[in-house]
């Protein structure tokens, strides 16, 4: 059975992020934990009263936990309502990146909300708290839309690199019952020629796996075109590789899979190595 981390953060809860588990219920059974962290109150921090102690600083942190407590409770209740075997975190304080990355250590997959992470301290997205939570984490993260409904086909972003190949082989592994959707391979790159790197390979390897699955090449720069491509799709999911964690090396990911993000149109599966 896997394990399944569902990260809130912030005032709001994560509507879409929680469609995208019972989706996920529907075809099989998994346990989930729920670790929540509370609002950032920066307007009460920058109080002047605002002191360990004072009535201003004890009624900030209550408002932060209740917020908590309300959040943990619409989890529980939904959790039950889907059937969802899960447990609840004892976290209620702010943002913990030791925390966060030790949770992560142990889980299988991670879900989280674009929109809603931490969406009252900074509305651009990533902002730097999900930045923090997509770079550092240790286990693949599915961003989520908070409009979510739904994907009928899985797109594989492909560059030839071992990064990316370990996406589609954890999401394969990870997912064994969406390998019966169709799947396509994209590959971008601004050139004529129609050659995929190691296609025989690859189509190998993914033909093993996928009943449907087709290899495609965009003659643009991903990190300018793609996501604009991609937006003009529907009910699709995007595989892609990791995330920013070397400034050089996967700033051109780390661009495209941004603009994915901030357009929260597609759910998006970011695998690290």
């Amino acid at each position: 059975m896997k394990q399944l981390l569902f990260i809130s953060a912030g005032k709001a809860f994560p509507e879409g992020a929680f469609a995208f588990l019972h989706s996920l219920r529907q075809k099989e059974a998994f346990h989930v934990k729920g670790l929540f962290f509370s609002p950032l109150d920066y307007n009460g921090m920058l109080s002047a009263s605002y002191v360990p102690g004072s009535a201003s600083y004890v009624q900030t942190k209550d408002k932060e936990r209740q917020a908590v407590s309300e959040n943990k409770s619409t989890f529980a209740r939904k959790c039950g309502e889907s059937q969802i075997n899960f447990q609840l975190h004892p976290n209620d304080e702010p943002w913990d990146k030791q925390l966060y990355i030790k949770e992560s250590r142990f889980a299988d997959v991670i879900i989280v909300s674009g929109e809603t992470f931490y969406s009252e301290i900074d509305a651009q997205e990533p902002n730097l708290f999900l930045h923090e939570a997509l770079r550092e984490s240790e286990a693949p993260v599915i961003v989520v839309p908070e409009k979510f409904t739904g994907f009928e086909q899985v797109y594989f972003a492909y560059d030839g690199s071992r990064e990316s190949l370990h996406a589609l082989k954890l999401f394969t592994y990870l997912f064994p019952h969406l390998t019966r959707l169709p799947a396509e391979v994209l590959y971008a790159k601004e050139e004529e020629s129609e050659e995929l790197p190691d296609l025989d390979l690859l189509k190998d390897y993914a033909g093993l796996h996928y009943a449907s699955v087709g290899f495609s090449k965009l003659h643009f720069k991903a990190s300018d075109f793609f996501p604009s491509w991609i937006g003009d799709k529907e009910n699709i999911l995007l595989v892609t590789g990791s995330f920013g964690r070397s400034s050089l090396s996967y700033l051109a990911k780390r661009s495209f899979a941004e603009k994915v993000i901030r357009d929260h149109k597609h759910p998006i599966f970011i695998a690290h190595l």
